[in-house]
């Protein structure tokens, strides 16, 4: 008699539980519902791409060479100067071509007076022809003396060929330059262009005149060269071809950094969503899927990022309208209001 008694008190307190549980919730404010911009997933054609690596160099690169014999009489630069056409970096002692060079300016002067006494004498008649005509090859000899040895005294002073930053300085006041010895190297930094090896696989999927994208970590910019060489031949120990593309202006830009070229391969279908939509917590990605009102949690695997899209790979077929924006203040059905 007693255990009925206890289990109708039993009773008694978990419906007046449940009846209390039912109050709370009916007399509980309706949650508002959240407003968000709604895209629909699209399918799309995407190219396959491989990456291939390579360098950031400069279109123009010089050697600068002594053309004469001579010691280093000045230097007027370092490596990282930034110099102009035609502005005068090293000079070479140039006092024994100045000796040629007098020498020549003389010989010249002597030439002229000779030349021209012995034209007056054969307008007289008290010359011959023949020596008229050694009297006018030795004035042009000496012409060409003087001329050779105004050149030479010009190759004592080294020019920049083009506006650019001084690379590598090979060669101190003092040292003896000689022909073909380089002293100093430059490059034109405004005029960058990226270099790689492209594989034989892939050398037709490259054409010139086409814009590939190259990605340059060091600079953190993403830019689109344009293919303005490629190799006739391939490297017989690599298989790969030379390709060089230009590149535009980017602050960051420098020669001798490294970065990738993708090349495309094949195009196919994707399901694409914009950057936005996709929620990331630790390596879980998912998005929100909106249904008559409702926001509804879809796990996704995504992968490649192109132009603020994002792939996925798994979770959407295409056709869903998913949260673009704002969606990690979401949770699964909570009611929401498109915004327009």
């Amino acid at each position: 008699m007693s255990a009925k008694i206890i289990l109708s008190g039993l009773l008694a307190v978990l419906l007046a539980g449940c009846g209390k549980h039912e109050e709370e919730e009916a007399s509980a404010p309706n949650v508002p519902s959240v407003s968000v911009a709604v895209t629909e997933v699209a399918v799309q054609p995407l190219w396959d791409e491989e990456e291939v690596v390579g360098n950031v160099e400069a279109a123009q690169h010089a050697v600068l060479s002594a053309k004469v014999t001579g010691v280093i009489d000045s230097l007027k630069v370092a490596p990282g100067a930034r110099v102009a056409r035609g502005e005068v970096l090293a000079t070479i002692d140039a006092r024994e071509i100045r000796a040629r060079l007098d020498s020549a300016e003389a010989a010249q002067d002597q030439a002229k007076k000779d030349f021209a006494r012995i034209e007056r004498l054969l307008q007289s008649g008290s010359s011959t022809r023949q020596e008229f005509d050694a009297v006018t090859t030795r004035l042009r000899t000496a012409d060409a003396a003087l001329v050779e040895a105004r050149t030479m005294l010009q190759y004592t002073e080294i020019a920049a060929p083009f506006d650019g930053v001084v690379t590598r300085k090979l060669i101190e006041v003092g040292d003896l330059a000689t022909p073909g010895k380089p002293l100093l190297e430059m490059e034109n930094s405004s005029l960058l262009r990226f270099e790689c090896q492209i594989p034989e696989a892939l050398i037709d999927r490259v054409q010139m005149g086409a814009g590939l994208p190259v990605a340059i970590d060091a600079a953190g910019v993403a830019l689109t060269g344009k293919v303005s060489e490629i190799a006739p031949s391939a490297s017989a120990g690599s298989r790969t071809f030379l390709v060089k593309l230009d590149l535009p202006p980017a602050e960051k830009l420098r020669a001798g950094q490294f970065g990738r070229v993708s090349v495309p391969v094949r195009e196919r279908p994707a399901v694409l969503v914009v950057d936005g939509a996709v929620v990331r917590r630790g390596q879980i990605e998912s998005v929100f899927v909106i249904e008559d009102g409702v926001a509804r949690l879809r796990l996704v695997k995504t992968g490649r990022r192109h132009n603020g899209q994002v792939e996925v790979i798994s979770g959407l077929s295409g056709g869903e309208k998913v949260a673009s924006r704002d969606a990690h203040l979401l949770r699964d059905g909570a009611a929401v209001e498109v915004a327009p």
